[in-house]
């Protein structure tokens, strides 16, 4: 699962005035996957796919993949002039499942992008994957098509939870998977969910150290939580209390720690120089131009900073691309949003940012939130000098908390 910056209602702006536009990334979203889980709140939809092809199993709702992968490319054609001459250090496919593309599809994808932009030598190309067999299967027809990093949404090695949290594969085929992923990518990130209905602190724990045994370069561990507009939110499980999760939260810290994980972001943990890139780019309000059905978009021009929004449903979205008009929103930010849009995604980070990151991704004077700063530092949720601002572990756990501060009344 990844964890996508929070896109706040913007309004019209007053100038910026930016000395170098922020580094961009590319997020590609694939939207369906053949499963809805009962806690996801991203734009996914279900599509009915062939478990095991060479059963010849019952007619299957045809994924439109060839349709959808021409509307990517044209998408990212008219895009364009938007983000002309600037290199692009970073690719995501997300989704949804993007392992549900073919491997031809995602080279065919790639080959457009280095073709219509300058796409760094040395870019971080994720994919998100499911461990289900289908997908594995098509792991090193993705490495081969330009893949280099390959991001699994395990959740658990714990069949009872799986089950819990609606995954359709089983705890031994994600250990297979690994396995198999292993075998084509050296840079491997495994999400992993704790706080689970019915969940102990032994079973996270257990959970970890599975993960552990495979030594993946990254892990995301995140707490389980009742999004809006999802199944369990409307039909809650009954979940481990505040005092039983914080418990597991800091067992698995203590442990990544002491395996020589790096804890960096609030659920992120990687070995060394094994840092995601790509979701450092949000994190430190960098640029991204998100193309696919509901992508979002943050772009920086001279004196301005937009946000756009993609239409949502996959058949909508590419009917608006035949038309030309795949944007369904677009918003300047407002100058005095800035502050607090910047600290809601570099507050991420447990070792904050450097103090001239805010006036490079902002164009704003640190003194225009001094007395948030103050504030945050008064109540010790926030730590700064000269050099860098930082949480502090109780703004660490209370981040909800830090970033209201933050929020212009």
């Amino acid at each position: 699962m990844t964890t996508h910056p929070i896109q706040p209602v913007a309004i019209k702006s007053q100038a910026v005035n930016f000395q170098a536009l922020p580094p961009l990334s590319l997020y590609i979203h694939i939207p369906w996957c053949v499963r809805k889980c009962p806690y996801c709140d991203f734009n996914s939809h279900e599509v009915r796919v062939p478990t095991s092809p060479a059963k010849g199993e019952g007619k299957t709702q045809t994924l439109p993949e060839q349709e959808y992968v021409a509307a990517l490319i044209r998408d990212l054609e008219m895009a364009l002039p938007q983000v002309w001459g600037r290199k692009v250090y970073t690719v995501f496919f997300g989704g949804g499942t993007p392992s549900l593309l073919s491997g031809e599809s995602v080279a065919e994808i790639l080959r457009n992008v280095r073709m219509l932009l300058p796409l760094d030598l040395g870019a971080e190309i994720t994919l998100e994957a499911n461990p289900g067999t289908v997908e594995a299967a098509r792991f090193a027809a993705y490495r081969e098509a330009g893949v280099n990093r390959l991001s699994m949404g395990i959740q658990s090695f714990n069949d009872t939870h799986l089950q819990a949290l609606g995954r359709i594969h089983s705890a031994a085929e994600a250990q297979r998977a690994i396995e198999i992923a292993q075998q084509h990518f050296d840079n491997l990130n495994l999400d992993l969910m704790y706080a689970l209905p019915g969940q102990t602190l032994d079973e996270a724990m257990q959970d970890v150290k599975t993960a552990l045994s495979f030594a993946p370069q990254h892990l995301s561990c995140y707490h389980l939580t009742l999004e809006p507009n999802t199944l369990f939110y409307h039909n809650p499980p009954s979940l481990p209390d505040d005092d039983a999760s914080s418990d597991m939260q800091q067992h698995i810290e203590e442990m990544l720690a002491a395996a020589g994980y790096q804890h960096y972001e609030t659920s992120a943990f990687a070995q060394p120089k094994r840092r995601a890139r790509h979701n450092l780019n949000y994190w430190k309000f960098g640029d991204y131009l998100g193309i696919g059905a509901g992508a979002h978009s943050k772009l920086s021009f001279p004196g301005r900073i937009i946000r756009q929004a993609r239409y949502k449903q996959p058949q909508a979205y590419m009917q608006q691309v035949g038309k030309g008009v795949p944007i369904q929103t677009e918003s300047e930010v407002s100058r005095d949003d800035l502050g607090f849009e910047f600290m809601m995604n570099a507050l991420r980070l447990n070792e904050g940012f450097d103090s001239t990151l805010f006036g490079e991704r902002t164009s704003l004077s640190l003194l225009s939130i001094q007395g948030e700063l103050a504030e945050a530092e008064k109540r010790a949720l926030l730590i700064r000098d000269h050099q860098r601002i930082a949480p502090t572990l109780m703004g660490r756990r209370f981040l909800n908390d830090l970033l209201e501060i933050f929020l212009k009344r």
